[in-house]
């Protein structure tokens, strides 16, 4: 495909997503953009998120690490499942019992307001950080394959993508990003799966059980690690963390759970939540195949692009067909902007509710607050995309760099657990001191695990870790009961 194509391409996608805005932004009320007026449909949400929940780095980075990694991936994502149940068992309820439209509410009910603003100062960072790694990565691949070709600087780049989304966003907020996560999510699926039918063909595997076949006795599918508890895919490593990283990435995780708080009553909403959990696993198991037949396919043909590169590589040759690629751009697109659109929503509604407490405004003004916060997180989105491209030259080191979410969900694991599972009250006022306290122990641990810890070495379950670490600093400050 020429730069002018995939330019088209995007342009023809953003228009859509526009057309879409406007049939489902048509009530501009505080209600519509922050909880979709509690209308809709479960099934949808659930479809949804599955592209709100990936991003462009697991559209990259899942089938780029399968050379290396294999299919122990495939280990997090069975965590994932469990960390749903507990979301949806355990979190909703409280959620849709308080019936909450930011979920760092309950801390001030609970504790006390310097928690409350904690929790949401500690959701601001995570998301504003991850939200900006996610476009960073794949407006990195788009400026190569495509705005370099016209001289366009990255700034420039990154403005017109911001501005895109925030036209799409800026009515409906959430009530259209239900709708534009499912298109978002469809196009994500379609682009995965016409490259493995295309790879097949390409390395010649007639059907659906030829691919199966391959993939099964290929040394790259090996899923379960047990044999080194230091490695950092040791089994049960892995399936904590992934259940972690669920229960606080998604479940105490405003973006997500606001999505979640749309539907009807707690009924649709765990229905949501278990059916996605479900197809999720099929999904990643698709991006794993994908990761194996690119793998095969570049060393078949002496391709030596590795780790993100591989895919971007591979979808654009010429012999892959311009079908293929569209899709490949169509589905990198989709996976950016389904985690990006909805995070700017959230940050709103979180900034709106959380920070500057917009209940408390004058009615009459509520909406225009509402509309210039939304201005004020698509600057600050732009600006901290381009510092990281001034500090971050390799796009390689996104993988790693977003790890660091870990740091600042921490607190919030702590917090919520503390909350949930005791009765235990602390001195409110003396928390954001735990929460700062609490990531830098963590991150000294994971600079000195395996000279502290006997070789061991950490991996995404650092976030046990600062949980933990959070939790028994709470338990620290306790208020004795009269």
């Amino acid at each position: 495909m020429t730069a002018t194509q995939i330019l088209f391409l995007i342009a023809g996608y953003f228009i859509v997503l526009i057309l879409i805005s406007y049939f489902t932004g048509k009530e501009d009320s505080n209600d519509a953009f922050f909880k979709a007026n509690k209308s809709a449909p479960w099934y949808l949400v659930a479809f949804g998120m599955i592209g709100a929940s990936l991003s462009g780095v697991t559209f990259i980075s899942v089938p780029g690490a399968v050379e290396t990694k294999q299919f122990g991936y495939l280990q997090v994502v069975f965590g994932y499942l469990f960390g749903y149940i507990v979301i949806a068992y355990v979190l909703l309820p409280i959620y849709y019992k308080l019936n909450l439209t930011s979920i760092y509410s309950y801390l001030k009910d609970r504790f006390g307001i310097v928690s409350y603003k904690t929790g949401s100062v500690a959701f601001l960072i995570s998301r504003v950080v991850g939200a900006s790694f996610r476009l960073f990565l794949v407006a990195k691949v788009l400026q190569l394959l495509v705005f370099d070709q016209f001289n366009i600087p990255f700034a420039i780049t990154v403005i017109i993508t911001i501005i895109l989304i925030w036209l799409y966003t800026f009515k409906g907020g959430i009530k259209t990003i239900i709708f534009t996560d499912t298109l978002q999510t469809l196009f994500m699926l379609v682009s995965v799966i016409v490259t493995i039918f295309f790879l097949a063909s390409a390395l010649d595997l007639n059907g659906i059980t030829e691919i199966y076949t391959s993939v099964k006795e290929n040394t790259m599918s090996k899923v379960f690690f047990f044999e080194d508890v230091n490695d950092a895919q040791y089994f049960i490593k892995s399936f904590l963390s992934g259940m972690f990283i669920t229960i606080t990435m998604t479940g105490l995780d405003q973006d997500m759970m606001q999505k979640n708080l749309t539907c009807k009553n707690l009924k649709e909403a765990q229905k949501n939540m278990l059916s996605f959990s479900v197809v999720l696993i099929f999904v990643n198991i698709l991006f794993l195949v994908l990761g194996l037949m690119l793998t095969e396919y570049a060393n078949t043909n002496g391709i030596t692009a590795k780790k993100d590169e591989l895919f971007p590589t591979i979808a654009m040759l010429p012999e892959i067909g311009i079908l293929t690629s569209s899709f490949f751009i169509l589905g990198l697109v989709a996976a950016a902007y389904s985690s990006a659109d909805s995070a700017l929503t959230s940050l709103t509604t979180s900034f709106c509710i959380d920070i500057i407490e917009i209940g408390k405004k004058p009615i009459n003004a509520q909406k225009k607050i509402r509309k210039q916060t939304h201005i004020f997180i698509s600057a600050l989105l732009v600006v901290v995309i381009i510092c990281f491209d001034a500090i971050f030259k390799d796009v390689s080191v996104i993988w790693e760099l977003f790890k660091a979410a870990g740091y600042t969900y921490g607190p919030l694991l702590g917090l919520f657990a503390l909350g949930i599972f005791t009765k235990t009250q602390i001195k409110d006022k003396y928390v954001w001191v735990i929460a700062i306290i609490a990531p830098i122990l963590s991150y000294f641990i994971n600079a000195h695990s395996v000279d502290l810890l006997n070789g061991y070495q950490i991996g995404f379950e650092i976030l046990i870790i600062n949980g933990l670490l959070t939790f028994l600093g709470l338990i620290l400050i306790r208020r004795k009961q009269n």
